[in-house]
């Protein structure tokens, strides 16, 4: 992958007072050529990397071998952490060529290139059938500095209900759902969850933020989606299903499936969450091939109504 070479080459320039393109093809099993192609490709993209032509020449970063590697700010090395962090969507091979790079910034952009991999979630399933493509929500850069800079922040709100509110909140990290942006934060009552896209103004303080030693940010918005969708699916559901339809379950449900024990008969034990009892029969309708629903009875009246109306309409 490219982007690891990139990252390879910079770390061999911070090590070395200089390499040819020679020791870069050697290094990374590449051909001459190509190492040529990612040097010059650096200095392209505006790195402060240069080259010597003649005997005894190659390329060296701007400054000798022990300025910062690749001349990035602190505000660009955040930025790459940000975007590329473990808990983004970034290709395993682009993560493992940052952690080698994070050794090699120096410690005041270290410190903040860390916060910024661990500011960010994202989770790509939207909730229910929410896909509607959004823009950046104003106060998002704003809210995301503040999580990295480990500062408090003055912030208005406006409610689900139309309620606007000042209160000052602990950032702690930033997560993606889908097409929409939420802060998790620390305030008076306790850890919450606020829509970005709902903030009305964030000012950032001096104050530090009061940041639990063992908080995890993905562990803590697996607990919040959970109780979400929890929320949102109330009703269980008990069903068999046959082994062969348990992935077609899986694909359709996510989430809302849980996988029991195996039955005297070979089928699968499985609960099934939904909004509500006519809903859900008509969910679960189609899956009459490898489920059958054995409560509440309610869901199992609605399916058959459903059986009924269907035979109805095409015998």
């Amino acid at each position: 992958m490219r982007t690891d070479r990139l990252v390879a080459i910079l770390l061999m320039l911070q090590r070395r007072e200089q390499v040819t393109a020679a020791e870069v093809a050697r290094e990374l099993e590449v051909s001459e050529r190509t190492a040529r192609r990612d040097l010059d490709a650096l200095a392209t993209a505006g790195v402060p990397v240069y080259s010597l032509q003649g005997r005894g020449g190659g390329w060296r970063l701007v400054g000798g071998a022990r300025t910062d590697l690749s001349g990035l700010t602190a505000g660009e090395a955040r930025a790459l952490f940000l975007v590329a962090g473990p808990a983004s969507a970034a290709a395993p091979a682009v993560k493992a060529a940052l952690r080698k790079l994070v050794h090699a910034l120096p410690e005041p952009f270290r410190v903040q290139a860390e916060a910024a991999a661990a500011s960010l979630v994202t989770d790509p399933r939207p909730w229910g059938t929410d896909r509607a493509e959004r823009r950046p929500p104003r106060f998002l850069d704003a809210l995301q500095d503040a999580v990295i800079r480990g500062v408090q922040v003055r912030l208005g709100y406006v409610d689900g209900s139309g309620a606007e509110t000042r209160r000052t909140v602990h950032p702690l990290g930033v997560v993606a759902k889908g097409p929409a942006w939420y802060l998790v934060a620390g305030a008076g009552t306790g850890r919450r969850t606020f829509r970005i896209d709902r903030v009305t103004s964030a000012d950032p303080t001096d104050d530090p933020v009061d940041r639990p030693r063992d908080f995890d940010l993905a562990g803590s918005w697996r607990e919040i989606a959970d109780e979400v969708e929890r929320r949102r699916t109330p009703l269980e559901s008990r069903a068999l299903c046959t082994p062969q339809g348990i992935g077609i379950l899986r694909i359709g449900l996510g989430d809302r499936l849980e996988v029991g024990g195996t039955t005297t008969d070979g089928r699968i034990e499985v609960v099934i969450r939904g909004r509500d009892e006519y809903t859900l029969a008509g969910e679960l309708a189609g899956l009459v091939e490898w489920l059958e629903v054995t409560g509440p009875p309610n869901v199992r009246a609605h399916l058959a109504s459903i059986g009924n109306a269907l035979v109805e309409r095409y015998r």
